[in-house]
């Protein structure tokens, strides 16, 4: 079964917290989310492959280590998802950015992919699939059967705030896609928000409430 990693940091928790309040304004939520999504990503990418160069410093010739192996693709669901994607290109600038858009249909209840662009050789990337809350997760383990559909076989799923049906949700359905999570609430309520939450994180981060 895939693992569900809560990030515990200080810096973390606290700009979390000053998210939830309700008179947080679309800036500074805008902006909190950045900051989160950079220091989450600092953890996510906290396994990625090494391998030993040799490069000259201004003293000596030297044994270091860059980043090797499969290069990072950043896919955002939208919208809300693309208020992450700033956060972690500033630690990975050279990640390329795809985009997946879903709906419910109204009488099937099921999600339906709109939209769809990714890296042409997304199959070669490893994906960090964002979207700030993980509520029932269903929109997410869509999108990451949309995702397996197209070859990517390397994906990790980036979540601000969950709930734990939505964790279960998506380790009953993708158990090789490993969660990471900014907080671990306490359940849905009966119209599928996160309790206690943030509320809409869509509108709250573009000022649609």
């Amino acid at each position: 079964m895939s693992k569900v990693l809560v990030m515990d940091h200080p810096l973390i928790q606290h700009k979390v917290s000053l998210m939830r309040d309700k008179e947080t304004g679309t800036k500074e939520f805008r902006e909190l989310l950045n900051e989160i999504s950079m220091l989450m990503a600092y953890e996510v990418t906290r396994d990625l492959p090494l391998r030993d160069i040799e490069i000259e410093t201004p003293i000596c010739r030297a044994q270091t280590k860059v980043i090797a192996g499969k290069k990072l693709a950043i896919v955002p669901i939208l919208r809300a998802g693309l208020g992450m994607v700033d956060g972690i290109m500033s630690l990975v600038p050279s990640a390329k950015v795809g985009h997946i858009g879903l709906y419910r249909d109204p009488i099937t209840l099921e999600p339906v992919e709109y939209y769809c662009k990714l890296p042409e050789d997304c199959e070669e990337r490893e994906i960090l699939l964002v979207d700030p809350m993980l509520a029932t997760g269903g929109s997410a383990s869509a999108a990451i059967h949309f995702l397996k559909r197209r070859g990517c076989k390397h994906i990790k799923l980036v979540c601000l705030i969950a709930a734990p049906e939505g964790t279960s949700r998506i380790q009953a359905d993708h158990p090789d896609v490993n969660i990471y999570v900014a907080a671990m609430d306490e359940k849905l309520n009966d119209h599928g928000y996160i309790i206690p939450g943030l509320g809409d994180a869509g509108d709250r981060l573009f000022g649609t409430k």
